[in-house]
């Protein structure tokens, strides 16, 4: 069935049909530009929303941990989810928004060509049935007057009081009219045979060919919605497997994450290397000497020193100890990493030696390849001048010798940690954590290094620190103690009056704790005092971060020594 044979007559009707089916093409065009839009949107959003939640460089060392590295794998996986909203949204926009585009331009020009045609063949239709419409005007107003003329004639005829001319005349005038009848009679007759032949052709031929026309555009139109919803589907599709992995990955991340091994790694990051604290010993203080300290009067305290600021306390101990504290590194941390416990240090070092290893073998083979450069160019002047590659040859060669002796350096640090080990698990270990209302800490941050682990035959650098000739700045006396009475004391505070702003204080120095020797530790310089391992000191100035606490204990004398000890060698108690 065709619409020329079957709606032969409905011409207006099928004008605005063609023209709403492709404004329905034009609608789904713009829906498909909404959709693209939106999934562009979709995929910029999620991108920067990956980009948003990508762990930080100062998180890289937490991205061990299976969770972290789950989230990673997560991020990953949406950001390719992204890419596959991109790869639908671009292949829309280019084949099928595209190709509905053209096809609406195109359906427009046919449809307009064939409302074309089919108007001037209306035209041509109505044209000839106006002239036939004249021409029935014209033989019906002929026959009339004809009929008239002959009525007359008879009338005439019949008029004896008529002459024969007269009645001669109205003869004429008969045969006149009836030619004109006849006349109008044949152009009726040809006119109506011309327009029923145009007719029968216009309504059988020429109009059912624009109507089949437009029928044809139709169904293209309504075949390439058809196409262009499945090319849709197709493009989503196409991209399903893809998104399928993707979501597979989420899957396998999630499944990747193994909370007993996080654990292990957080023991692995954390562990310290010590002991747990022994029990603390009960104090009788019942059994004290307290005549020492009823005697302890305004003068016996010369070596007591009340530092107002922090910088001054600072001041000090360079004086006394001299500056042997290790460079910092940019996230400011020790450049041995001896602030770290034991196995964070060793850990440490270990990946720094990884690091210095292949910067040596990089380094090596850039030298390696400026030689053969050299080499090439000394054969052959023509290829290059080889003094050019002298300089980046030395340079590389003092890059070198710096990278080994950095790397010999840190392969010493790391022998001497591992050495130290033993003294790490024993059991007068480190204190770290809270117990019987007590604080115990080895360090101020909570962590002790390597380093400062050293028996008596092998003490740290710290001690050697103390090395130093005597101080007025010290404010704790030319021995390395604080006597009751003591000349050397006295010339010290006298000197402490003329050159510091510190103000000997009237009163005793409440203790803030009591501390252990874990270390037997040789005072070198003013300053410090002697201790011996396993001995029991009183904590009257806690560390200020410079590695060094202030201690005393009673004397022989009836008097107090003070001065300061490394803080790596004692075990504190602090009073809660």
């Amino acid at each position: 069935m065709s619409w020329g044979t079957e709606l032969w007559d409905q011409y207006d009707n099928l004008s605005i049909h063609t023209n709403k089916g492709i404004e329905v093409l034009d609608k789904y065009a713009n829906f498909l530009r909404d959709r693209v839009a939106i999934e562009t949107e979709y995929a910029g959003k999620l991108r920067r929303l990956v980009k948003n939640y990508q762990p930080k460089r100062k998180e890289e060392e937490d991205n061990e941990f299976t969770s972290r590295q789950a989230f990673r794998n997560l991020l990953k996986e949406v950001g390719d989810l992204a890419g596959q909203r991109e790869v639908v949204s671009e292949t829309l926009q280019q084949q099928i928004i595209q190709s509905v585009a053209l096809l609406s331009k195109t359906l427009r020009e046919d449809r307009k060509k064939c409302l074309t045609d089919g108007t001037v063949l209306q035209q041509c239709l109505s044209a000839q049935l106006s002239s036939l419409e004249r021409a029935k005007r014209n033989y019906d107003k002929a026959y009339r007057d004809s009929d008239k003329a002959v009525e007359n004639y008879k009338k005439a005829d019949m008029d004896l009081n008529l002459s024969r001319a007269e009645v001669e005349r109205y003869k004429n005038i008969m045969t006149s009219k009836n030619q004109q009848s006849d006349d109008a009679k044949n152009e009726y007759a040809n006119q109506l045979q011309k327009t029923n032949n145009l007719q029968q052709h216009h309504y059988s031929m020429l109009l059912p060919a624009v109507f089949n026309r437009l029928q044809e555009l139709d169904e293209k139109r309504t075949l390439g919605i058809r196409e262009f919803i499945i090319g849709a589907a197709d493009v989503e599709s196409s991209v399903a497997p893809i998104i399928a992995r993707c979501m597979e990955g989420i899957v396998k991340a999630g499944e990747s994450i193994n909370e007993k091994e996080d654990s292990l790694k957080v023991i692995e990051r954390y562990q310290s290397g010590f002991t747990p604290p022994t029990d603390i010993p009960f104090e009788d203080l019942s059994k004290m000497d307290l005549s020492n300290v009823s005697n302890y009067s305004h003068s016996t305290i010369k070596g007591t020193i009340s530092v107002r600021r922090k910088g001054v306390r600072n001041n000090i101990l360079q004086s006394i100890f001299g500056s042997n504290k290790n460079s910092l590194t940019a996230d400011g941390q020790k450049e041995d990493f001896s602030d770290l416990p034991p196995n964070q240090q060793r850990k440490k070092l270990v990946a720094k030696i990884a690091e210095l290893q292949q910067r040596v073998d990089q380094e090596t083979n850039t030298r390696d390849g400026l030689m053969k450069m050299k080499i090439v160019y000394e054969a052959n002047s023509s290829l290059g001048n080889p003094m050019t590659v002298e300089g980046q040859l030395n340079e590389s060669e003092h890059e070198l010798e710096k990278l080994k002796r950095d790397l010999k350096k840190f392969q010493d640090i790391l022998d001497k940690a591992n050495q130290l080990q033993v003294a790490n698990n024993s059991p007068q270990s480190h204190r770290n954590q809270l117990q019987n209302g007590h604080r115990t800490s080895r360090h101020s941050n909570g962590s002790a290094s390597a380093d400062d682990h050293h028996d008596a035959d092998d003490q740290p650098d710290d001690a050697g620190s103390l090395s130093s000739s005597a101080s007025p700045e010290s404010g704790l006396g030319t021995s390395h103690t604080s006597l009751p009475g003591s000349g050397q004391g006295s010339a010290n505070e006298n000197a402490i009056g003329e050159e510091t702003c510190y103000e000997t204080e009237v009163e005793l120095l409440q203790p803030l704790g009591t501390c252990r020797a874990l270390y037997p530790f040789e005072a070198s310089s003013e300053g410090s005092i002697p201790m011996s391992e396993g001995e029991e000191l009183q904590v009257i100035e806690n560390d200020q971060g410079d590695g060094w606490t202030r201690v005393r204990r009673a004397n022989n004398s009836n008097g107090w020594d003070e001065g300061f000890v490394p803080t790596s060698y004692i075990e504190c108690t602090l009073f809660a």
